[in-house]
C-alpha cells in the first residue's frame, strides 16, 4: 500500500529516517531500514539514503503494509484531567522558561504518579491554543533541560521542532550559561574554586561516584566552579557554575569535596530538608549563535530566591 507523506513545518529539519520511526512507531527500526534499502521508500519521488534533512514541503512515499498506517489514539491532554501549576518565568513565541518546584518530575514516571513537567507544559499549549497534537505528525513540545526530581528552578520548554533543536545544539554546546543555589552541611576546602574530577555513573543504584583520577575509559571528566557566599557555623550558602553537566554532578562532587547538600541524604548530607537545598536560578545566553536564538543573547532568566535560602540565610542579599 502507498503512502505519501507531506513534511510540514515543525517535521523540517530532521534526518528522514529518525522521522519516519517517530511517524510509524509501531513499525520496527530494522524494517524502517529494509524499506530504505528495497527503495520502499522514497524521497521526493527519488531513492534515498534515510540521511537526509528534511524540508518543509517534501514528499515522502511509503509503500508499506496497511497496519502500520493505523492511526494511533494519541493522549490528548484536557484541562479537566491535568491540573495546572506552571509557575512561568517568561514566554515567548518559541519557549516556555519555567520553575519546576522540587519534588516534581520533569517527565512521565512510574514511580512518582504526581503531574509531571512536560504533561502540564503541553497541557497549557494546547488549552492555550498554541498546540495541536492531532495536527503534528512528530512533534510534540519537549523539555530542553532536566533537573532531578528533588532540585528545583528553571526549564526550558520549546514550542516548536526548529527552537527545540536550536536549544539542544547550544546545550550540547555549552552556549547556555547555568548557575545554582546551593546550601552545603559540611564546609568547602576553599571560599572560591574550579574543580576538575572524574564522575561514573551506576545506573543499578542511581548512584554516581566522583573520583580524583579516572580508573578507566568509562568515567566522565567533571568540572565545578563554586563560589562561598555566606557562612553560619556548618553550613555554607554556594553559588556553583556547570561547566560540564552530568548526572547528579553538583550532589556528588559537592560531597567528595566534604561539603553534601543539607537535605541530601543519597550524597551523605544531613538536616530535616524534605529535598536537597539546591536550585538552578539563572540561565544566560551569551555564546548563543543559532539564528533562532540571537534574540536571548542580552537575556538572562532569573528564578526567584529559593525558600531554603530565605529560611537559612534571611541577612544576605544576592
Amino acid at each position: 500500500m502507498l503512502h505519501e507523506i507531506t513534511i510540514r513545518q515543525n517535521d523540517a529539519g530532521q534526518r528522514l529516517d529518525k522521522f519516519i520511526l517517530k511517524f510509524l512507531p509501531s513499525m520496527p527500526k530494522s524494517m524502517v531500514y529494509k524499506l530504505i534499502r528495497r527503495k520502499d521508500i522514497r524521497y521526493n519521488h527519488k531513492r534515498c539514503q534515510g540521511n537526509e534533512i528534511l524540508q518543509e514541503h517534501d514528499i515522502l512515499q511509503i509503500y508499506a503494509k496497511e497496519e502500520f498506517f493505523l492511526p494511533e489514539r494519541k493522549k490528548i491532554i484536557r484541562k479537566e484531567s491535568v491540573p495546572l501549576s506552571l509557575q512561568i518565568l517568561q514566554e515567548d513565541c518559541n519557549f516556555l522558561f519555567l520553575y519546576k518546584p522540587a519534588g516534581q518530575d520533569v517527565h512521565t514516571g512510574d514511580k512518582n504518579k504526581k503531574t509531571s513537567l512536560i504533561e502540564e507544559v503541553q497541557a497549557y499549549l494546547i488549552q492555550n491554543g498554541i498546540y495541536h497534537p492531532e495536527q503534528e505528525q512528530s512533534f510534540a513540545p519537549a523539555l530542553c533541560n532536566r533537573i532531578d526530581r528533588n532540585t528545583e528552578g528553571i526549564v526550558i520548554a520549546a514550542k516548536n521542532a526548529a527552537a527545540l533543536r536550536a536549544m539542544n545544539e547550544a546545550i550540547r554546546q555549552h552556549q547556555v550559561k547555568k548557575q545554582y543555589l546551593a546550601i552545603t552541611c559540611g564546609i568547602l576546602p576553599e571560599k572560591k574554586k574550579i574543580c576538575t574530577a572524574w564522575l561514573k555513573k551506576n545506573h543499578n543504584t542511581n548512584r554516581v561516584q566522583i573520583s580524583a583520577v579516572p580508573e578507566d575509559a568509562s568515567w566522565q571528566k567533571i568540572i565545578t566552579e563554586y563560589e562561598v557566599l555566606a557562612q553560619h557555623g556548618q553550613k555554607q550558602l554556594v553559588r556553583i557554575i556547570l561547566h560540564t553537566g552530568r548526572t547528579h554532578q553538583i550532589r556528588a562532587h559537592l560531597a567528595f569535596l566534604g561539603a553534601p547538600l543539607l537535605g541530601d541524604a543519597k550524597y551523605g548530607g544531613t538536616g530535616r530538608e524534605p529535598y536537597q537545598c539546591l536550585c538552578a536560578v539563572s540561565l544566560s545566553f551569551p555564546d548563543v549563535t543559532a539564528p533562532e536564538l540571537l534574540y536571548l543573547k542580552q537575556t538572562c532568566i532569573q528564578a526567584p530566591v529559593p525558600a531554603f535560602v530565605r529560611t537559612y540565610f534571611p541577612e544576605t542579599e544576592l
